[in-house]
C-alpha cells in the first residue's frame, strides 16, 4: 500500500471509529508500529486527526473520550497562542476577572500584561501559570471536587462560592461550539462555567477555529448570551458569517 493510500485509510478509521487505537491500525493496514506512529504523527501535525497516547482521535471527536488537559497542550499550539493573544488585549488595570479550565485559558493568564488585577479561577494549572509570573496581582482560587481530566474545581463547593462573587469579565473555554450551542464533556464542569459566565459584566469564550461546528456532551451556554467569540485566523469565510450571527467574533 503506498503511503498516500494509507493516510486515506488511517483517517477514513478514525473518522469513522472516533477513536482507534495504534494496535488496530497495524493489525488492520499490516505495518510496522514504526510506521503507525510516523503517519499518525504527520496527520496531527497536519491537523487532519488528533494523537494521543496509544493511537488517535477524529478532529470532529468521539464525545465518548475527552482528552486531558496535558493531552491537549500538544494540540493547535499555534492557533490557542493566537486566541490567547487575543483575549488578554481585552483585560483592562484593575479588572476583576474569572479564568476558566482549559490549555488557551492557560496561555491567557501568560499574556496579560497589566499591574493590577484581580483573578478568580477554579483551574489548578492557571491557578500554577500564574504563580509563576512575577506580579502583584490578587489571586483567587476556587476550591471544590478536583476533575483531574481538566483540572479544574467543581461541584457545589465551587458553585456555592462562585455564586457570591462577580466579574467585570469571565473567559471560558470549550470543547465544542455548534452554531449558538457550546458546549464541553462534563455536565458539573458546565455548570460551573456557566455561573462564572452569568456573574460577569462581560462573558467571552475562547475557542481556536478546530473547536466549531464541533459537538460534545453538555451544553452549558449559549452563544447568544456571550458578548465576544475569540477564535483563530483559520477560521473560514463561511465560518465567520455563520458565527457572526449569534455574537461579537474576534480573530
Amino acid at each position: 500500500m503506498l503511503k498516500r493510500e494509507r493516510l486515506v485509510a488511517i483517517l477514513r478509521m478514525v473518522n469513522a471509529s472516533g477513536l482507534v487505537t495504534t494496535t488496530k491500525l497495524m493489525e488492520t493496514l499490516n505495518v510496522s508500529d514504526m510506521t503507525i506512529r510516523r503517519d499518525l504523527d504527520e496527520l496531527n501535525q497536519s491537523g487532519k486527526l488528533i494523537r494521543i497516547h496509544g493511537g488517535a482521535q477524529s478532529i470532529k471527536g468521539s464525545t465518548l473520550y475527552e482528552l486531558s488537559h496535558i493531552e491537549k497542550r500538544e494540540i493547535h499550539i499555534d492557533a490557542k497562542q493566537e486566541v490567547a493573544k487575543l483575549g488578554a488585549q481585552f483585560v483592562k488595570e484593575e479588572d476583576t476577572i474569572f479564568i476558566g479550565s482549559g490549555t488557551t485559558l492557560e496561555l491567557l493568564a501568560q499574556y496579560i500584561q497589566v499591574n493590577s488585577l484581580r483573578v478568580v479561577t477554579n483551574s489548578l494549572p492557571v491557578f500554577e501559570s500564574i504563580q509563576t509570573r512575577d506580579n502583584n496581582w490578587e489571586l483567587v482560587l476556587v476550591g471544590g471536587n478536583y476533575r483531574s481530566r481538566s483540572g479544574a474545581f467543581i461541584g457545589n463547593l465551587a458553585n456555592a462560592m462562585l455564586e457570591t462573587l462577580k466579574y467585570d469579565k469571565t473567559f471560558i473555554g470549550v470543547n465544542g461550539i455548534h452554531n449558538e450551542t457550546i458546549m464541553n464533556a462534563s455536565a458539573e464542569e458546565g455548570k460551573t462555567q456557566g455561573i462564572a459566565l452569568n456573574n460577569a459584566q462581560q462573558k467571552f469564550i475562547l475557542a481556536d477555529a478546530s473547536k466549531l461546528n464541533r459537538d460534545d456532551f453538555y451544553h452549558f451556554y449559549s452563544l447568544y448570551d456571550v458578548d465576544v467569540l475569540i477564535t483563530d485566523q483559520s477560521i473560514t469565510n463561511e465560518e465567520v458569517k455563520q458565527y457572526s450571527q449569534f455574537t461579537k467574533l474576534v480573530k
